[in-house]
């Protein structure tokens, strides 16, 4: 029976100390304004985390220098589980390679929780464009290099930078034309202003769907359910443009790893739940809830990768 007890005490002491949390309501930033896909994904969450923990957990937007100020504020909140950032993968693979001075740094100053979700682009263009195929796209870009007009939401977005990729690998130059946002681009993408842009699928399906955009390849690895006639990049003949933008979870670094866990375990079963599952799969979604240490290596692989786009695009934030 000491035998029992005895190891009953040592596992208790290797699972360290238990805090008693959340003893307040919980500060959720998203470094984006409401309504974006950031947005959505953190007060998705917020509900059933409260229902969880009996605590409120409250969106507060924090927009600005592409996510950057946002994410500093919580580098320096107190490392308690009490303030947790929702990010995409700007602030954390992308800023750091565009700004000098981000406030923090995104490898050591946050403690991982989760990637959420992941949605791929989908390259469109105008119901009405001569462009039928990418192989169309591509070879207008070489005879008049320089002269296809891509639409962004921004210097450094994941949508510019797909481009580039998209460019760097077909050994073609578009022309980028970057906008304050995603909506605006979609509306003079729509109204024929710009030739193409590789927009999130969640942004642009109800129109795909509506034929006013016609989608030409998707970046992910297989097609998607939502537009299983869409074939991807890879299937149109350019390799190494499997992109995703994602969404997700982490807290100011020297979170106690009981806290971290049990917030890893709630997070994980909110995006589980059936309902919350189905509304991000019709927007085009894949659930990834992965672990802290599956979402370390995969912020590393794309820290790298989006490194090397921005430094061979010789793209600035400007």
């Amino acid at each position: 029976m000491n035998k029992v007890f005895a190891g009953i005490a040592i596992a208790l002491a290797l699972s360290g100390p238990v805090h008693a949390w959340p003893t307040k309501p919980v500060t959720v930033v998203v470094p984006f304004p409401a309504g974006g896909s950031t947005d959505t994904l953190a007060r998705a969450l917020g509900p059933k985390l409260n229902e969880k923990f009996g605590q409120p957990f409250v969106v507060e937007n924090k927009p600005g220098a592409t996510g950057t100020i946002g994410a500093t504020q919580v580098k320096r909140a107190a490392p308690d589980g009490h303030t947790l950032l929702v990010t995409s993968l700007g602030p954390l693979v992308i800023a750091p390679h565009l700004i000098k001075n981000t406030g923090y740094d995104p490898g050591k100053d946050f403690d991982l929780i989760t990637v959420a979700v992941q949605a791929p682009n989908v390259l469109v263009v105008p119901a009405a464009s001569p462009f039928k195929t990418v192989a169309d796209v591509i070879a207008k870009q070489k005879a008049q290099p320089g002269k296809v007009s891509f639409a962004s939401s921004g210097n450094g977005s994941s949508d510019h930078l797909t481009a580039e990729l998209f460019w760097q690998q077909t050994g073609t130059e578009g022309l980028h034309v970057p906008y304050k946002g995603g909506a605006p681009a979609i509306s003079d993408l729509l109204g024929g202003q710009v030739e193409a842009s590789f927009q999130n699928i969640n942004a642009i399906i109800e129109q795909v769907n509506a034929g006013k955009l016609r989608a030409l390849a998707i970046t992910s690895q297989k097609r998607s359910s939502l537009l299983p006639n869409v074939p991807t990049l890879a299937e149109a003949g350019v390799k190494g443009v499997d992109v995703y933008s994602w969404q997700a979870v982490v807290a100011p670094k020297g979170l106690p790893p009981d806290v971290r866990n049990q917030l890893h375990a709630a997070i994980v079963a909110a995006l589980n739940d059936p309902q919350v599952r189905q509304r991000f799969t019709s927007l085009g979604f894949e659930v990834v809830a992965n672990t802290p240490e599956e979402f370390a290596a995969f912020q590393q692989a794309e820290f790298g990768r989006w490194k090397k786009v921005i430094e061979t695009g010789k793209i600035t934030a400007d």
